[in-house]
């Protein structure tokens, strides 16, 4: 009984979807470093149209230069990178049009970054667009299941800090 008076309280966050379309296991995004989890745990979105936005308040950490990735840190301190179609790194930041700057402060929902999806469709291997927990030690990663999500606004997984 008295342990738990002096327990550590696991914190949850939960993570909104940075585009709009539909959900993807981790798993099965057609590239190894994502799918084998080697960059973390956490989901993808076949994206359908729309900007990519801010999944949770928090900081933005980190802003590819071609434009196609960009990392933010929450206020629990869970780092997110959102990695926007695979092999665009290759496309030198045609497609992509940042709206934000390493250090600024976002909210979620936010747009973060303006993707001509036609283009990347185009041009890119895939369009799929993983968000992953990149420090998820002592972290319990739960995506949701499957289905239609809709930017800044679907719950697409839950973080617990334990």
């Amino acid at each position: 009984m008295l342990s738990n008076l002096f327990k550590k309280k696991s914190k949850e966050e939960k993570v909104m979807a940075p585009v709009s379309g539909q959900l993807m296991p981790i798993d099965q995004v057609p590239d190894p470093v994502f799918s084998s989890k080697m960059m973390g745990e956490g989901i993808a979105v076949m994206p359908e149209s729309g900007r990519v936005v801010a999944p949770v308040d928090g900081t933005v950490v980190m802003v590819a230069n071609t434009g196609h990735a960009i990392g933010i840190r929450s206020g629990q301190g869970t780092e997110y990178l959102i990695h926007i179609g695979l092999d665009t790194v290759a496309l030198e930041g045609e497609g992509f049009n940042v709206l934000v700057r390493q250090e600024d402060k976002v909210t979620a929902g936010q747009p973060l970054i303006e993707a001509d999806w036609t283009y990347l469709g185009e041009n890119a291997k895939s369009t799929v667009t993983p968000i992953v927990v990149t420090n998820g030690e002592g972290k319990t990663v739960q995506p949701e299941a499957e289905g239609t999500c809709t930017a800044g606004e679907t719950v697409i997984m839950t973080v617990t800090t334990d």
